[in-house]
Order: C-alpha cells, then structure tokens, then sequence
C-alpha cells in the first residue's frame, strides 16, 4: 500500500472515530438535558377586556401570547392566583360567568379561589365553578358540614411532563371569612399548616417540584415559604408587580387585570426529578399583540352590555386617582368625592367608606365620565345605610380602620371618610394609633352620637372586621337609602366635579423607611 493511501484510511479512521465521539457526546448531553416546564401566570383579572383605555391587558391578548408560547414550550400550564368573578362592572349583571366564558375560552388550566369569588355567596361560586372548563384547586377551603374541601375541588393536581412531576397546591386569604360572604359553613384554615400537610402528601406521590398557587398576602406568602417545602409560590392579591424570597422559595406577583404576563420556566433534571433552576420575566401586555381570532366569541356574546357601559353620565376636570393601593394607604380625591356623596345623600355627620371597595383600580380622566368608569369604582351595588353611632364607636372603627397600615400595605379595611379629619402614627402599637381625631372641625367625643352614612357590608354585615357598628341604631334602611354608585352618579351628575385631597388623614409616620418594618 502506498504511503497516500495508507493517509486517507488514516485520516477516513480518525474522521470516523471524531464523528462516533460527537454523536457519543450528543447523545449524553441529550440524556443529562432537563426537563423545562413553564407556568405562565396572571392574578386579580376582572376584566375580559383591555383596560387603562384599551391599552393594557385583554385576555385575547394574553390568549395570543399564551399560544406562541405552548408551540415553543408544549410543556406549558396557564394559571391564575386568584379574583376573577368579582367585583367587575360586567359582574353585577352575571356573577362572573362572563370571566368564565373568558377563561374557558382563553385556555385556563388551573386557578385558586380569591377572596372576590365568594362575593356573591358559596352557591354561585359552585355554579360557576360547574361552568368551569378548567381545574379549581384550593387545599385550606373547607365545607364544615363535610369536612371536605369546598365544592369538593381537589386541594392539588400533579402533572408529569418528560418523566418528571410537579405538584400544585391552592392556599387561600383566611381573612374572606370577613371581608367576603363564604357562608356560615365555610372555613379557611391556617395556610401555613396547610402547606406543610400539602408539600408532605406530594413528596408522598413522588413529587419533587411543589408550587404553591396562592392569593395571599406578601407576609402570609413568606410564611409559607418559610414554614413550608416549597420550591415556588405563583400568588396574587396586591395588584403589584412583586418578587420577593423566602426559605427555598421565590414569590411572584403580577398586577391586576392581566397587564402583564409572567412567564416561569422551571428547568427540572429528568434523573432526580429536582427543580434545578428556574428562569423568570415579565411579558408586557398591550396593543402590540393582537387579540386571538377565537376570542371575538367573548366579545359577541356580551356586546349589549358592553355598550350600554359607554353611555357618559358627566364630566370632571381632573384625575381621579382610584388606583388600589392608594385607597387603601391613604386619601385620595376619589375616596373623599364618593364619602361626600354618601354623607349628602342622607344628610348625615359622617360619610364613612373602607377603601378596598374601590376597586377601578387606574386613573380615570380627566375629561367624559361613562357608566363604566362609575361601576368600575364602586361595582358592587352595595346599599347605603345611616346608623348612629357614639365618639367611642368611631374610634373603636378610624382604629380598626389604621390597625394594619404598617403591617399590610394594602388593608381593605382602610377608612375613607367626610365630615372627619384624623391622624395616626402606624409606628404606634395597633388600636393605639390615632393621634388626634376632630368630626366636622370640633375633636371627637366618645360620649356624643353621630350619624354615619356607610354601606350594609360595613354597618350591617360588619364586613372587613367592622364589627363594632353591627348593632347600631338604624336612623334610614336600606330600603330608603340609595344603592351607593346611585348616590354617587347623582352627585357626578350634578355638575362637572373637580374633587381634591384636603388633608382629611394625616400619617405621622410617613418618613419611615420601609426597610425598617419587619417582613
């Protein structure tokens, strides 16, 4: 053989071996790939439809988004923490089966209970949990009369993809006791312990990769977090952007009304079965993505009422803020323009509102005023009622009102008011905050009686720990007061409106630093 061909079969030999290591290598490589699987998460969607004027949101935004991202990722699951079928201007007409036919529509795969799904009572949830095309799960809801979870849903699911298991769980408010209308036989049980008992029934099955789905508080939220063996908690509530950490586990949160989406990609060996890391970004919902062509279904069935929410009932010629998180922190012009409604309406000495039944949740206008942008604020059609009350009992309440500023920094309970001006120092210990509080420009006399106007969720039921004012002496009904956006329509009606901020609640504490609170 010549020296030139004994080359080439050299060289052909080599060439044979250098493939045989690559495709050896490949093929390892392939074996040790993990196993990603992505969440795609929403919370606090009461709305079907874009809001902030068309420009955020949209559920058949979100649909397009969520398709492109299944052909990429076939290993995709569509879930929501919580609050959908109240409150929503389009709500009060059908109890949320709207947000249903939505979600059905939309994909939905899993979503927890908010606080908000019990506003109509545990009977229409049932219903709209049969209209369901997608799994409810919630693990601490529990039917007293059964001792089973509510409306029997499965307090977890497990979904394997490529081998691998991962392990949902539900955890819900324990405060909807109160500030929603479970029922007498409905108990929320300590997510905490829950967790613990849910995280130990999938190891149990084999799970290794346990996400909570929750619609908690940040700080109930890292409680779990720390009490518990969870690899991630997917939750809601705050209507803010939020990501936080505590014991193992990142938290996220997007805002309300499906302005965002948030993408989790969980990257999972396909040997032990363990989470190995995981990726996270926030996809802008908006007018740059067109809304999925099959979502029009959703836009048909509802276009009489939609319409009717576009009939301009008057004008104001500056912002309103009703955004959440200031309703519920502190004063706004939205919160005193709706408490000087409700004290006119009966002629009382004190219109008396919780902030978190604002609900809008965005600026509106200045400029026309509609339908809609009425009953996004006060969509709940709650009656007015006027009780009399003593200086002491409206104490006991402006307290209750302020009892979690420094704690929770979104309390529903936080008081709007007319006809008071008070301050309060949150650094103080809770009951104990007030500093100083004047009804109508003279202080307060725990032993004179006023008259409040408020709504039957607060005087009557109690509703958002108000337990104080249940029992007072009732100087107009319901049945004579006026349904509370009735009251309020009626005053933006009036004239054009121009409300303010007027210093009616001062905090005194409002140069501490954040980072000073305990987490």
């Amino acid at each position: 053989m010549n020296p030139h061909s004994m080359f080439v079969r050299r060289t052909a030999l080599a060439l044979v071996l250098l493939v045989t290591a690559i495709l050896s290598i490949a093929a390892q490589q392939n074996t040790d790939c993990n196993v990603k699987v992505t969440l795609l998460q929403v919370n606090d969607v009461y709305q079907f439809a874009p809001v902030d004027q068309g420009t955020k949101g949209g559920l058949g935004r979100v649909m397009t988004l969520k398709k492109a991202i299944q052909q990429e990722n076939p290993n995709t699951l569509f879930l929501m923490a919580g609050d959908t079928i109240s409150p929503s201007v389009e709500s009060i007409t059908y109890k949320g089966s709207q947000m249903i036919d939505a979600w059905n529509i939309a994909g939905l795969d899993y979503s927890t209970f908010g606080n908000h799904e019990f506003d109509f009572g545990p009977d229409v949830l049932k219903e709209r949990i049969k209209e369901s095309k997608f799994g409810w799960i919630a693990a601490n809801v529990i039917d007293t009369t059964t001792n089973k979870p509510f409306a029997d849903v499965p307090p977890f699911v497990i979904r394997e993809f490529g081998g691998v298991k991962i392990g949902i769980f539900g955890l819900v408010l324990p405060e909807t006791k109160t500030t929603s209308r479970p029922g007498d036989n409905v108990e929320f049980r300590d997510p905490c312990d829950t967790a613990k008992e849910m995280v130990s029934q999938l190891q149990a099955q084999g799970v290794k990769v346990v996400v909570a789905l929750t619609h908690l508080s940040m700080r109930e939220d890292k409680e779990v977090a720390r009490c518990a063996d969870v690899d991630l908690i997917i939750g809601g509530h705050e209507h803010t952007l939020l990501e936080s950490h505590a014991g193992s586990a990142p938290i996220f949160k997007m805002t309300a009304d499906a302005r965002e989406l948030g993408r989790i990609d969980l990257n999972i060996s396909p040997t032990t079965g363990e989470l190995e890391s995981i990726d996270w970004k926030v996809i802008p919902v908006d007018s740059t993505t067109k809304e999925a062509p099959e979502f029009t279904a959703v836009y048909r069935k509802y276009s009489t009422l939609l319409a009717q929410l576009a009939k301009p009932i008057g004008r104001t010629t500056v912002a309103l803020d009703a955004r959440s998180m200031e309703n519920r922190t502190r004063e706004t012009n939205v919160g005193n323009f709706i408490t000087d409604a409700f004290r006119k309406a009966t002629a009382a000495d004190i219109g008396f509102m919780n902030g978190g039944s604002v609900r809008a949740d965005g600026i509106i206008g200045p400029g026309r005023l509609t339908e809609r942008d009425l009953l996004s604020m006060l969509p709940f059609k709650n009656k007015l009622v006027k009780i009399e009350v003593t200086g002491a009992t409206l104490r006991a309440a402006l307290e209750h009102g302020v009892a979690r500023s420094a704690e929770d920094s979104e309390p529903g309970r936080f008081p709007q008011v007319s006809g008071i001006q008070f301050s309060f120092d949150a650094t103080r210990k809770p009951g104990a905050r007030l500093v100083d509080v004047k009804v109508n420009g003279l202080p307060l006399n725990d032993a004179k009686k006023y008259t409040l106007t408020t709504t039957t969720f607060i005087a009557l039921d109690g509703g958002d720990g108000y337990a104080m004012f249940k029992g007072s002496p009732v100087i107009t009904p319901p049945e004579r007061a006026p349904i509370d956006s009735d009251a309020v329509r009626r005053a933006i009606a009036a004239r054009a409106i121009a409300p303010k901020v007027e210093g009616r609640i001062k905090r005194l504490d409002v140069t501490q630093k954040s980072g000073s609170k305990c987490n």
